[in-house]
């Protein structure tokens, strides 16, 4: 049986048009109940609060203002659970809200709580029915979209699967809408800028993201050990075919073995500065096993305090890893370039002899 991550975008949900399309719901919520059933775990990340809300209010013209968005997703919020409720009640399955905001992701003990919520959830056989807690979400502790957070949320609970429902079919090799001799990309083994670049820009004019999001979504997931499907909403019933190992859509394999839960959760975390290493660094922390020392790091960036997490960057700027920091940026400035024997003679003191211990570093 799987752990399978569901994510519905806005243009699937209403199937296009500007409110929800209880016949498209129900296709769906069938699929999923089906599979619930035959004991898979399924978790549901859902867009379309917003567009529930304009439906609910009668289509209000309230501008593009945030406090009128956050009043439009208060009201669709609650809106948007009745459908999916009174959908599930047919298959008499219970479902839950959880609103989630990348804050909650990225502090240790909110992170924890969460986890064990989802797990809690599913154990007892409940739904939950995951989105952007857009009510009260800053642009510095939201995601931003429900296709990156769907990659979170697989992440949060160990998924097997992440099925991302758009409007398209897939990723192509161009626009489709613009190059009708643009094809179908099947398999992707590992992302590559090429195929960001490939992606374009924003897509359907009912959501918040684009293909770009689904990429960045499928790239997190990977990193996590976690294989993500990118596929049409309107394929006949895609959700089941798709979770029986059926090739549609878009497959982006995971990248290695799954991440332990400690370092699923670095993944999650916002880096609050960087190091940039020499070449050296950079090929031992590929190869694996390796903590970073204080004399592979040629340049500290950012401020920051002891235990705060860091982007790893190698001499071409490119992220490489993430991690702990054992040292805060002032420290870490003086140890630049020097060995770890001398940690103690430069400071007074000493954390050990990493910069990033490889306990707490993850490979991106």
């Amino acid at each position: 049986m799987q752990r399978i991550v569901l994510k519905l975008g806005t243009s699937v949900l209403t199937k296009g048009t500007e409110r929800l399309n209880r016949q498209r719901m129900l296709e769906l919520v069938q699929q999923v109940a089906e599979l619930h059933t035959a004991g898979h775990e399924l978790i549901v990340v859902s867009s379309g609060a917003q567009m529930a809300g304009r439906e609910r209010l009668g289509f209000p013209d309230l501008g593009k203002s945030v406090p009128a968005k956050q009043m439009l997703s208060a009201v669709g919020q609650s809106h948007l659970m009745r459908v999916y409720q009174d959908l599930f009640d047919i298959f008499a399955i219970s479902s839950a809200q959880i609103l989630l905001t990348r804050d909650d992701l990225s502090d240790r003990v909110r992170y924890l709580n969460a986890r064990d919520t989802l797990d809690t959830l599913i154990e007892h056989k409940i739904i939950p029915i995951v989105n952007e807690n857009d009510t009260i979400a800053t642009e510095e502790i939201r995601v931003g979209d429900n296709d990156n957070l769907s990659a979170l949320v697989a992440s949060v609970v160990d998924a097997d699967l992440l099925i991302i429902l758009t409007d398209q079919p897939g990723v192509f090799t161009d626009d489709p809408r613009k190059n009708p001799a643009a094809a179908l990309i099947q398999n992707v083994a590992r992302i590559s800028e090429d195929l960001f670049e490939i992606a374009g820009g924003a897509g359907s004019s009912v959501g918040t993201g684009g293909m770009v999001t689904k990429i960045q979504a499928a790239q997190f997931a990977s990193r996590s050990g976690i294989k993500t499907v990118i596929a049409s909403g309107s394929e006949g019933r895609v959700v089941s075919r798709v979770a029986a190992g059926e090739q549609i859509g878009t497959t982006i394999e995971p990248a290695h073995n799954r991440s332990d839960s400690r370092k699923r959760w670095l993944l999650t975390d916002r880096a609050q500065g960087s190091l940039l290493v020499d070449g050296g660094a950079a090929k031992v922390l590929l190869q694996g096993g390796a903590s970073l020392l204080p004399v592979g790091i040629r340049e500290v960036r950012g401020e920051f305090e002891r235990g705060a997490t860091l982007s790893v960057l190698s001499p071409a700027g490119r992220e490489i890893a993430q991690g702990l920091s054992n040292y805060k940026s002032d420290d870490l400035r003086q140890l630049c370039g020097r060995k770890s024997s001398e940690i103690v003679a430069i400071l007074g003191y000493s954390y050990g002899d990493a910069a990033l211990h490889r306990n707490n570093l993850v490979l991106l």
